[in-house]
């Protein structure tokens, strides 16, 4: 049949659906046949796809089988089809030689006959040669007959005596003519030479020699050894060896070898069972007169395990997902081995112990298909090795490996390696700048482990993290959009969520809680004596009478930062000389170091640092001036009183009032002066020095240093002031006047006795 021809419809004759063939995967496994057919899977028609020569496949074989599968899947199947190769007659018959020369002696008998080679005919049945025929002629005739095995056997019949004198060469044409239609035919000439006389033939022991040798034989082994005897003496007597015909599956040249004087036939080549399982030898014995005969050697190749295991991928899935379910097929495999018997029975399975089952199906394959859920996270390839083994002795393996790819699901979300993650801050940070990086894995592969951040707050009440904080989005770099002051905000919990990019997106959250770190950026704030008093220090009266260690006021003051850097220290800064207080460095107290004297200094201007502990070190000054007054505890008593119903008023006319309050105390104390002046003219003792009636009076004795400190500027003239003092610290109420130039000098307390100043000056 011609390529492309159609065979049949293996989709009817296996009672398929034509329209299910492509999605059911239809197609042909074979070792051989596969050259020779193909299935269209559009039409289920089986077609040839090279030209098929059944003698090249069978030879001379009865019956000529091509075998293969056609394999299906969802669900799979396997069916084995056999196709039947029919012969024509496409082969004529042949001699093994065109010429056969024949020598016989004159006195050949009638009746004689001389062997000859039947013509062979690759085609069966009636194609193979069916009759002979002998052309005419006056001394010979043909005589055909029938083996046991159902081989032609043809003998040249001598009917009358020849005449070598007469005619010493005849020649005779040979037909063989097989039963075909149309009918071939082939010929041979046959030369008859008549030579002298030689009576007797040679005759082997055995018209057919039969024996068994293993495939593996060594070469040049000698395997059987034939034997021919003939009567005549001499040159008649002496017999040569040698193959008479070379047929399909032997060449004497090749296979075998025969020795032409003992008959010992050899290997000449290395035997296969696999390619051949017999051999036919025809072996002819021939003697110096030219008589021949002729017998057979059957030579049957013994098969041994000398072929391993073949594995054959017929189907393979790679990669699956690994959420597959359990049962899923990941290969079809074949497995052949070329020997028979037991050397041919093969067992299979898989090397590892994997997720993987291996089951037989038919015949000769098996699937692998899934036995448990895959995790591609754990194992994400498989290399799985397939071992076959024979039965055969010694046993032969073979191994195949394959590759499967496990593919990514996403079944992991992202993931954080603590719930919680804490971050800390410095305030005063650069707007912009990264403060944290936060990632999670993913241990999907892909788009699946591809993470986006973003960040959300648990707390509404807060304050908004998107003005503060931002995260990039592939990265996990968390950024501060402005800077921080601890002094507002301590510290921020936002929610970072991680989303990745597979389909559906799963996610997974953590919390950062960021401290905002205090840096020492707010100096101490002094509370009392209060600073806003437009460059004028504090007013402090001291009871003269003041023991060693008494309070006289208490510097508070606070630092908005925390730690560290809000523990204040208080220090003297400026405090004349000696020093007649001391500080608490810790409390901010101020306290007498010492009992006062009538000669020490009436007025003390100190100043007042209060320093935090942070580095750098942030300070806050207060001036205060402290006046030593005898008449300190009623005073207190009386100020305070005045200065409520001031502060009750306007505070417009606050600084008015302040004047006023201030030019009242002045003439006052001016009437007073002027008052013990007189009295003290009025007294008929003798002049005492000056200010010596004070000792006991409303004032002690000024010390003439007082003046010094005046020209010192610790009191700068000319300033009014308006003191509250209350009974204890807390009760004191402070009011600075700014400079009035226009207040008269000569009408301040002590104006008249400049010249005590002037004195001391100039001493």
């Amino acid at each position: 049949m011609r390529k492309d021809s159609v065979i049949a419809n293996i989709a009817d004759d296996l009672g398929l659906d034509i329209k299910q063939l492509s999605s059911r995967k239809l197609r042909i496994v074979s070792r051989a046949s596969e050259k020779y057919f193909y299935a269209n899977v559009d039409n289920g028609n089986l077609y040839i796809k090279d030209r098929i020569d059944r003698e090249t496949l069978c030879e001379g074989e009865p019956s000529c089988l091509l075998t293969f599968d056609a394999v299906v899947e969802n669900p799979f199947n396997i069916i084995n089809i056999k196709v039947e190769i029919q012969d024509i007659n496409d082969n004529s018959p042949a001699f093994f030689s065109d010429a056969f020369t024949l020598e016989t002696i004159e006195l050949t008998a009638a009746g004689t006959r001389f062997s000859l080679h039947a013509a062979e005919d690759p085609d069966t049945g009636s194609n193979s040669v069916q009759s002979y025929k002998l052309s005419d002629n006056q001394y010979f005739t043909l005589s055909e007959d029938r083996n046991a095995d159902g081989s032609t056997f043809l003998e040249l019949v001598l009917e009358k005596p020849l005449d070598r004198e007469t005619q010493s060469l005849h020649e005779l044409i040979l037909t063989a003519m097989d039963g075909g239609k149309p009918m071939r035919s082939g010929t041979a000439l046959i030369r008859v030479i008549v030579t002298d006389v030689n009576d007797n033939f040679p005759v082997f022991t055995q018209s057919v020699y039969k024996v068994s040798i293993n495939e593996n034989t060594p070469v040049n082994t000698t395997i059987i050894t034939v034997t021919s005897t003939d009567l005549d003496e001499g040159v008649n007597g002496q017999v040569t060896y040698s193959f008479s015909k070379t047929s399909g599956n032997v060449h004497h040249t090749g296979t075998f070898s025969i020795n032409p004087v003992t008959g010992d036939i050899k290997i000449n080549d290395k035997l296969d069972f696999e390619q051949t399982h017999d051999y036919e030898l025809s072996v002819q014995a021939k003697d110096g007169g030219g008589l021949i005969s002729h017998c057979k050697v059957l030579v049957e190749v013994l098969d041994e395990n000398d072929n391993a295991p073949e594995i054959s991928i017929t189907s393979l899935s790679s990669p699956i997902p690994e959420d597959s379910a359990v049962g899923t097929m990941i290969a079809l495999i074949e497995v052949h081995d070329k020997d028979s018997g037991k050397n041919g029975e093969v067992d299979c399975k898989l090397s590892e112990d994997f997720p993987f089952n291996l089951v037989f199906s038919s015949n000769k394959y098996y699937r692998i298909v899934t036995a448990t859920s895959m995790d591609r996270e754990k194992i994400s390839r498989y290399i799985i090795t397939i071992l076959t083994t024979d039965r055969g002795f010694p046993r032969l393996s073979s191994r195949r490996t394959i590759t499967l790819e496990i593919s990514d699901v996403n079944d992991n979300p992202p993931l954080f390696n603590r719930n919680t993650y804490v971050a800390y801050v410095p305030e005063n940070n650069l707007p912009g700048s990264s403060i944290y990086t936060i990632q999670a894995s993913d241990p999907d592969a892909g788009e699946n482990a591809k993470i986006y951040y973003s960040i959300s707050t648990p707390d509404t009440e807060g304050p908004t993290v998107t003005a503060y904080l931002s995260v990039n989005i592939e990265t996990g770099v968390i950024y501060a959009q402005r800077s921080f002051d601890y002094e507002q905000h301590k510290e921020f919990q936002i929610q970072i969520n991680a989303r990745d990019n597979g389909s559906p997106s799963l996610t997974s959250n953590t919390t950062l809680l960021i401290h905002i770190v205090d840096q020492n950026d707010n100096p101490p704030k002094i509370l009392y004596p209060s600073p806003d008093s437009g460059g004028m220090a504090a007013f402090e009266m001291v009871p003269f009478d003041s023991e060693e260690g008494s309070l006289i006021t208490k510097v508070v003051a606070i630092d908005p930062d925390s730690g560290h850097n809000a523990w204040l220290s208080y220090h003297f800064l400026h405090l004349s000389e000696p020093s007649y207080f001391v500080i608490t460095h810790h409390t901010g107290e101020i306290r007498t170091s010492r009992v006062f004297q009538e000669k020490d200094v009436l007025n003390h201007k100190i100043v007042v640092m209060v320093k935090d502990n942070g580095h750098p070190s942030l300070s806050s000054t207060v001036n205060l001036l402290l006046v030593l007054s005898v008449h300190a505890n009623n005073f207190q008593q009386v100020v305070p009183r005045f200065t409520e119903l001031v502060t009750e008023e306007n505070p417009q006319s606050n600084l008015q009032l302040y004047l006023i309050i201030a030019l009242g105390l002045i003439s006052l104390l001016f009437i007073i002066t002027v008052m013990l002046v007189l009295i003290s003219k009025c007294k008929k003792s003798e002049p005492v020095p000056m200010f010596s009636n004070f000792s006991s009076n409303l004032y002690p004795q000024i010390d003439p240093r007082i003046l010094s400190q005046y020209e010192s500027r610790t009191l700068t003239f000319p300033y009014s002031y308006n003191v509250c003092v209350g009974y204890d610290a807390s009760e004191s109420d402070f009011s600075y006047m700014k400079p009035n130039q226009d207040v008269p000098v000569e009408n301040l307390i002590d104006a008249d006795d400049s010249e005590l100043g002037n004195e001391n000056i100039k001493e």
